[in-house]
């Protein structure tokens, strides 16, 4: 395998860490050296506007990584995979996804209060419009505020007293090495994650099978076997996002089982759903859940909100 292989990467220091985590795990079994190339992205330049309301951008934090690796100016890409589209780029494909991090949201409270002892009118900071309607649902009497940054970023605003809480991704707190800060993590019951979060997903050009038969060892057959079933979910239902569905698959030995959630942008209407079936059918069970939540009236709530313009990808 050449030598040196570049990475790219986004700046931010959790997007460093799972760039260095899997170099070091690269390097750690095979004879090479990886170099890390950051590449600033649209949403990375976007600071201070709610990703919901930025128009024409369908992949905020992967299209210049991905334009970079089609240029060949890096070998391989290292993403969240909920950063992801559905659709990758002609010419690229994932090759490995490692095992899966906590997929739970984590609530941080800055004066150590739980969920249920917040008081009442307590602001609440979070970037997705997935999380803001699902926490209004377990809760009413809370302000819950657009909250953007890295993951750095909004623990700062927190500490300054911006916002009473804020509301992230367990698995960006556990791979800083701040899981501490949680005051608690929602239950995937009580608050479905994103699609594909706390999963680490590796990209390369489809040609390159060396590269892809030596990452291919980084991957986890659970971790590919959940993302296969939640971004079938995805796709089918074709939303990025900030719309405000989720989904979220656990395996266990040879069964996946997916739940799925579609919330209407007044948080008056929900459509959740799940499907149990065979890890070789991964891909069918997202599928057939999308289609069950349409049925449901799920329909009818996309397309409010694709009139409403609130369709777009952004971080969650």
């Amino acid at each position: 395998m050449r030598s040196p292989l570049i990475l790219g990467s986004r700046g931010s220091k959790l997007a460093l860490w799972q760039a260095n985590y899997i170099k070091s795990s690269l390097e750690r079994s095979h004879p090479v050296e990886v170099r890390i190339e950051i590449i600033r992205t649209t949403g990375d330049m976007i600071k201070d506007v709610p990703l919901g309301q930025v128009g024409g951008t369908k992949a905020l934090f992967t299209k210049e990584i991905e334009e970079a690796l089609l240029a060949k100016h890096v070998d391989l890409a290292v993403h969240s995979l909920k950063d992801m589209p559905t659709q990758l780029p002609e010419g690229l494909c994932f090759a490995a996804m490692p095992p899966r991090e906590d997929p739970r949201d984590a609530f941080i409270s800055r004066s150590g209060q739980s969920w249920d002892k917040l008081a009442v009118g307590a602001r609440v900071g979070t970037s997705s419009l997935r999380r803001q309607l699902q926490l209004k649902r377990l809760r009413q009497g809370l302000a819950i505020e657009p909250l953007r940054g890295n993951l750095d970023t909004r623990l700062r605003k927190l500490d300054e007293g911006q916002y009473d809480a804020i509301v992230v991704a367990m698995a960006g707190l556990r791979r800083m090495g701040w899981g501490d800060r949680a005051t608690q993590a929602f239950s995937v019951e009580e608050m479905v994650p994103a699609i594909g979060q706390g999963i680490i997903a590796i990209e390369v050009r489809a040609g390159d099978e060396e590269l892809l038969r030596r990452l291919g060892a980084l991957s986890h057959p659970a971790t590919e076997t959940a993302a296969h079933a939640e971004r079938a979910f995805l796709a089918r239902l074709g939303g990025g996002c900030q719309v405000p569905m989720a989904a979220h698959a656990k395996v266990n030995g040879e069964q996946v089982k997916l739940v799925g959630v579609v919330v209407s942008l007044d948080g008056q209407r929900t459509v959740r759903e799940e499907e149990t079936g065979s890890v070789d059918a991964a891909e069918t069970i997202g599928k057939t859940l999308a289609e069950r939540l349409l049925k449901q009236g799920a329909d009818k709530i996309l397309e409010e909100i694709a009139a409403a313009g609130a369709g777009l990808p952004g971080g969650a």
